[in-house]
């Protein structure tokens, strides 16, 4: 150190962010806290700061940080060169990996971002099915691309199926391209496949939307709709790959698309993610497969990059260990339990939303089904609470918790304990 104390050693940094960064962030999480490092289930800032870690780099992180066999794929692998631009062994065993272990997956295209996963497998169905429109859910987020940014958080929501544009710079071509329904709700699907079903090329979805499940029977019928009408469905799985089971959403629901995009969890921390689904649709990417008109152009210079398909097998290897997905899923449960319970003995209205690997809790609304559910909770007041609970050791992100193989027993009994001072500071400030 340079004689500056860790605090002002923070400031500083916080204060170049400001000056080089726009908003004095990367565009993600608050530029409050600078985080130093990580080491299973907790982080520490700059300031030297302990946070028990329940943002997880918004996902990846599902074995915890700094995994010991994760960073010595990752290493070893550094030893031998980061990046070919070619074939490496490492790409082509996480795909075999992904193949066997994904229901829809036969055929797997790397990318490095769950923007491009998303982009690549809206447009690999437009490219089969030879439509343009590209049917989406309110609310559901399916990265930053276009197409994507469509009714994705809409402050005011407009009349279905016309999309909101989220952000300026969109083209208007774009929002005539993108028809918009409500999660959960069957028969609106049903009526825009009826009437316009000769226009859709694709129809994707979050099968747990953000932190919404899917109600009993809609993921069967919309599997059903799509198939009838031969229209392709894609399962956005970039946030439930590996987490809700190892074949990911579809094995947890027993639904299987015709394509789904992947990320998190399988690059173990690195940028890496992917296209999997049908070998008739994955054809598109293949020049010798399909006339020069039907072949999809996607090149990435990082694509099945070998560092990160190292670290993305190594976790995978330890995710397939007996008792993983059970200790993943009692802990989730544990704090969710303790979490609905916090509420109900304090008399807050609020509904906590989720499975147990990833859920949050909703303030001042019940009976949730749709993104319109969530936006009638009270934001504000899940501000607070979230900044109450950094104030107490906790990270995470505006809408989730991410829960890791690495939170253990202390971990859960200081967020009960966290949680519970935070609630009855929120309760003094909202009677304030």
């Amino acid at each position: 150190m340079d004689g500056r104390t860790h605090g002002e050693l923070e400031a500083g940094i916080i204060s170049t962010a400001k000056r080089v960064l726009p908003g004095g962030t990367f565009g993600n999480v608050s530029g409050d806290v600078v985080i130093r490092e990580g080491k299973g289930g907790h982080v520490w800032d700059e300031s030297g700061n302990e946070y028990i870690d329940y943002l997880l780099g918004s996902g990846p992180m599902l074995v915890g940080h700094a995994h010991p066999d994760v960073t010595k794929a990752a290493t070893e692998q550094v030893a031998h060169g980061t990046t070919f631009f070619a074939n490496n062994r490492q790409g082509i065993m996480l795909a075999e990996e992904i193949v066997r272990a994904v229901p829809c997956a036969e055929q797997v295209r790397f990318v490095s971002s769950g923007t491009e996963a998303d982009l690549y497998a809206m447009r690999a169905a437009r490219a089969f099915r030879k439509r343009d429109k590209i049917i989406k859910f309110e609310g559901g987020y399916h990265g930053m691309s276009d197409y994507s940014l469509m009714s994705l958080a809409p402050k005011r929501p407009g009349n279905f199926p016309l999309p909101v544009p989220d952000s300026p710079g969109i083209p208007q071509s774009v929002r005539d391209e993108v028809l918009v329904a409500p999660f959960n709700d069957v028969e609106t699907v049903a009526s825009l496949i009826r009437e316009r079903g000769e226009e859709i090329g694709g129809v994707i979805v979050e099968p747990f939307q953000r932190i919404i499940p899917p109600a009993p029977g809609f993921l069967q019928a919309l599997r059903k709709l799509t198939r009838d009408a031969g229209i392709p469905l894609i399962f956005d799985e970039v946030v439930t790959g590996f987490r809700l089971a190892y074949g990911g959403a579809q094995e947890y629901y027993g639904v299987t698309p015709d394509l789904c995009s992947l990320g998190k969890v399988i690059g173990g921390g690195f940028p890496l993610a992917a296209i999997a689904g049908r070998a008739d649709i994955m054809a598109h990417f293949d020049k010798e497969a399909v006339p020069e008109d039907r072949f999809l152009v996607q090149i990435g210079t990082l694509s099945g990059n070998p560092v990160a398909a190292a670290a993305g097998l190594a976790t995978l290897e330890i995710l397939r260990r007996p008792g993983a997905y059970e200790r993943i899923f009692a802990t989730g449960r544990e704090l969710k339990a303790a979490l609905e319970e916090l509420l109900k003995r304090k008399g807050i209205a609020a509904q906590v939303m989720g499975e147990p690997p990833l859920f949050d809790v909703v303030f001042g609304s019940t009976g949730i089904h749709d993104y319109r559910g969530v936006l009638r909770g009270n934001a504000e007041m899940l501000r607070t609470f979230n900044r109450l609970l950094l104030q107490r050791g906790i990270l995470k992100g505006e809408s989730k918790y991410y829960i890791s193989l690495a939170h253990d027993a202390a971990d859960i009994a200081k967020t009960k304990e966290a949680w519970s001072d935070a609630l009855d500071e929120l309760l003094k400030t909202t009677r304030r």
